[in-house]
């Protein structure tokens, strides 16, 4: 088995436990991963497929809270459209190396926002609803990852669990769907793609009823703070091997943009365990 297969098996086991537990995250920790060994055009179209039926049965079993949430999220799902078509052909159009770069660089800042539990809630809700959509579609389209923001917007608005899941499964199982179709028109499902497709799978298999069940016995914040600071590690060290494909940095200094995202991220892991702390002892 090649080093690459090996490594997106791995991740992809993981990431399909953690969307599991959580009811997202799969793209978000296997792109970082992922493009150290793949170019955009070929695990894009191999994780939207994938995603499709994921999201479709996140959908399903929270099901029962779909009415609740529904009028909060037409708004975005209608913006998704252009966002889709405009970072398909983005995606169909840049060299890979220079997409990968942008990756990374949208990524991590989304990442580290949702570490750090900043919390605004926004009173014109359905006014942000198309532009946000129209965003979310473009970052999908391009990277597959959308669960950062989504978290961000949903936690800010305060959703509770079950119409958080059944808020996020409908929105991405829209963007997967117009995220599928849209690399269908542009040809991009080649048969490498697909290739790697199909190593996926297992691993979603495996890995969603696992995180399902072992979500019951842990701590849901702490875990998902965690698996935040591993996808912030990963990123930064994606953004530095990039940057150095590029020549943008050199030696040591191509290094720094990861240093200074694991910095960073102690320093919001360290706070996050303090106040949680704080709060387990008052109550």
């Amino acid at each position: 088995m090649e080093p690459g297969i090996l490594a997106l098996v791995a991740i992809t086991l993981l990431a399909a436990f953690v969307n599991g537990a959580l009811g997202y995250g799969f793209s978000s920790l296997t792109v970082p991963v992922g493009l150290v060994f793949f170019a955009n055009r070929i695990l894009n179209p191999a994780l939207v497929l994938v995603e499709v039926f994921i999201n479709l049965y996140v959908l399903v079993i929270n099901r029962g809270a779909i009415r609740a949430v529904w009028k909060r999220v037409w708004p975005i799902i209608i913006g998704l459209l252009p966002g889709v078509a405009l970072g398909s052909y983005v995606l169909a159009s840049l060299h890979p190396d220079w997409l990968k770069l942008g990756t990374y660089v949208l990524i991590l800042p989304l990442i580290l926002l949702q570490a750090a539990g900043i919390r605004r809630p926004i009173a014109a809700e359905q006014a942000i609803g198309v532009p946000f959509g129209a965003g979310l579609g473009f970052l999908y389209s391009v990277t597959t990852i959308s669960g950062p923001p989504l978290a961000l917007l949903f936690n800010n608005q305060g959703l509770v669990k079950q119409e958080f899941r059944a808020g996020l499964a409908l929105i991405r199982v829209a963007e997967s769907c117009l995220t599928a179709f849209a690399y269908y028109q542009l040809g991009l499902f080649t048969t490498e793609a697909l290739q790697v497709g199909e190593w996926i799978v297992p691993s979603v298999l495996i890995g969603i009823p696992l995180g399902a069940w072992a979500i019951r016995r842990l701590d849901a914040e702490t875990f998902r703070r965690i698996c935040m600071s591993f996808d912030v590690w990963v990123v930064g060290f994606g953004l530095s091997r990039t940057l150095i494909t590029l020549k943008l940095a050199a030696g040591p200094l191509g290094y720094s943009a990861m240093f200074a995202a694991v910095l960073l991220d102690i320093y919001l892991l360290v706070n996050f365990f303090r106040s949680r702390r704080t709060a387990l002892a008052a109550a």
